[in-house]
């Protein structure tokens, strides 16, 4: 029985487009070019990393990004705010814990995205990042510490992600149950794979309460 549901950030519980246009907008490359170059990305199973790389051969990503905080301290940049959080967010994380189910998020972000997150008084127990945690997805560490975190057993947890390789297929391997959300460009891609068998998918955060109580 699942007693506690753990979510991933990006395209999970936050909508990327403000961030991925303002990248576009920052390095002078159209919208769409920027936008379909990051889809074919996750259509090839390439890292994010690579779109700045074929758009701008030789980008210094971690260089650009300190000069755009330079030029930019006060903006959002690569950051999140409440006005990105999807519509079904906080209807469903308050759905779930008037369930009784605990609610926690973890997912690979900057130490920064945990205060963001915080700030939106979402109706979760707990929210931890990557960066703090010193492990990233797909490591079988990252779901120890998810385990730790949320103090049940594995087989209690559900943990729900838009990605097939970097979320839900690890977290089924740590023995957690798996929920797939169909949703940014990875979930849409990665949820017409043989593998998303091994999942739940849904097409909404609606739908998780009667997942589970199912």
């Amino acid at each position: 029985m699942v007693r506690t549901v753990v979510f991933d950030v990006g395209e999970t519980l936050i909508d990327e487009s403000r961030i991925w246009l303002r990248w576009a907008e920052r390095l002078g490359v159209p919208p769409l070019t920027f936008l379909g170059v990051l889809g074919g990305c996750a259509a090839l199973d390439l890292s994010h990393r690579e779109a700045f790389e074929l758009l701008r051969p030789g980008l210094d990503f971690q260089a650009e990004a300190a000069r755009w905080a330079q030029d930019d301290p006060d903006g959002l940049r690569t950051g999140f705010d409440a006005d990105d959080l999807y519509p079904d967010v906080r209807p469903a994380l308050a759905a779930l814990r008037e369930a009784g189910f605990d609610v926690v998020v973890a997912g690979n972000q900057p130490p920064e995205a945990r205060a963001a997150l915080e700030a939106m008084d979402l109706p979760a127990s707990a929210i931890r990042t990557s960066d703090e945690w010193g492990v990233q997805k797909p490591e079988p560490e990252f779901f120890v510490k998810v385990a730790e975190l949320s103090g049940v057993a594995p087989e209690e947890i559900a943990y729900v992600g838009d990605r097939l390789d970097n979320d839900v297929l690890p977290a089924a391997d740590a023995g957690m149950m798996p929920v797939l959300l169909r949703r940014g460009p990875w979930g849409y891609l990665h949820a017409r794979r043989p593998e998303a068998a091994r999942t739940t998918v849904i097409d909404s955060l609606a739908e998780l309460p009667a997942v589970l109580a199912g």
